[in-house]
């Protein structure tokens, strides 16, 4: 097993972690409760995780490239590792249109594999974004408007996905998530535990991912992983500071991170023990290294337990400039299936 792989199977057995696969506008999210059971497989390169709410697959991760990175915003920072294909080999299917695909032979349960595949026609670049059901209502409808955008206004197809609520699986060239949690009310907050985000308007950009995470050039991120965070839960709850978690992190982004972001923070860092002023600190002139600046006296001050005059002079100065926002944390204006 690559030390990769190796890397994914000890976070996939790991509750406190959680994942993502998709495109910027749409993602699957694959979340397991603390004492959640799951079912994990390795054979071969094949590594899994299924429950009774949902399901992830990793196939070979040969040719995958790793990019850990960590983000500011005003609600503090986040931090992820990207999953990255080049991106002359990501694409998928790339369908405009609702698409039947047949049974879905590849799906992790054997009891779903009877059940039919719809590519939603989303066309996007590293992803097929599908539902799967064995409901015969919404076969039937779905299979009158294939051909069609679901998005034209005379499609019936949005409609009776919500009120039949099937499966959601979202595929890329290395992965799967599966989604098996009802699809809620439109506008509620999104449940826990699996589910799927698909939001026409940041669809429409066309973008692969935010531009606040620093992916190299030429290399397109197809699923994430969000180890545990030391200062918020998996829902973005706020807890007690966990050093240990924030440690684990720090490695993970010497280990898969922009070595250039990560002398920037150290330098940071070392401004702020020292009393110097954080901003006075010569970075390079991007947005990058400038949100890194950001995320490194958040920490900083997280870590040292400063007190709340302190922090909130810290406040002052990053207000100063405003912070680039994250694509992490999903809220309740997201419109969830």
């Amino acid at each position: 097993m690559s030390s990769l792989q190796e890397f994914v199977r000890n976070h996939l057995e790991n509750a406190a972690s959680y994942w993502s696969l998709g495109t910027f506008g749409a993602i699957a999210e694959f979340i397991r409760g603390p004492e959640e059971p799951a079912d994990f497989s390795k054979n071969g390169g094949v590594l899994s995780s299924v429950t009774a709410r949902g399901a992830l697959r990793f196939d070979s991760l040969a040719g995958v490239r790793a990019v850990a990175s960590e983000t500011a915003s005003s609600r503090g920072w986040s931090h992820r590792v990207a999953f990255c294909l080049p991106r002359e080999v990501c694409a998928m299917g790339r369908r405009s249109v609702i698409t039947e695909l047949g049974p879905d032979t590849g799906a992790l349960r054997a009891e779903d594999r009877s059940a039919i595949l719809f590519d939603l026609g989303l066309d996007v670049l590293q992803a097929d974004l599908c539902i799967r059901t064995d409901d015969p209502r919404l076969i039937t409808v779905l299979r009158d408007e294939a051909g069609r955008s679901i998005f034209d206004p005379a499609s019936r197809a949005f409609t009776a996905i919500h009120a039949a609520s099937p499966h959601r699986v979202f595929d890329c060239r290395f992965g799967r998530i599966e989604v098996f949690q009802a699809i809620p009310p439109a506008h509620r907050i999104s449940p826990e535990g699996p589910h799927t985000h698909v939001l026409p308007k940041l669809l429409r950009h066309r973008l692969t991912h935010a531009a606040t995470e620093p992916i190299p050039d030429g290399w397109v991120p197809c699923a994430h992983l969000y180890p545990p965070h030391p200062t918020k839960d998996a829902l973005g709850k706020p807890r007690t500071l966990d050093r240990d978690s924030h440690d684990a992190f720090q490695e993970i982004l010497r280990r898969y991170g922009d070595s250039a972001l990560v002398d920037v923070k150290s330098s940071v860092f070392v401004a702020l023990d020292k009393g110097a002023d954080p901003f006075a600190v010569a970075i390079p002139d991007n947005r990058h290294a400038r949100n890194v600046q950001r995320v490194a006296i958040q920490q900083w001050c997280a870590l040292t337990d400063r007190s709340p005059d302190e922090f909130e002079m810290t406040r002052r100065k990053i207000k100063k400039r405003p912070f680039p926002e994250s694509r992490d944390g999903i809220g309740a204006s997201l419109q969830t299936w």
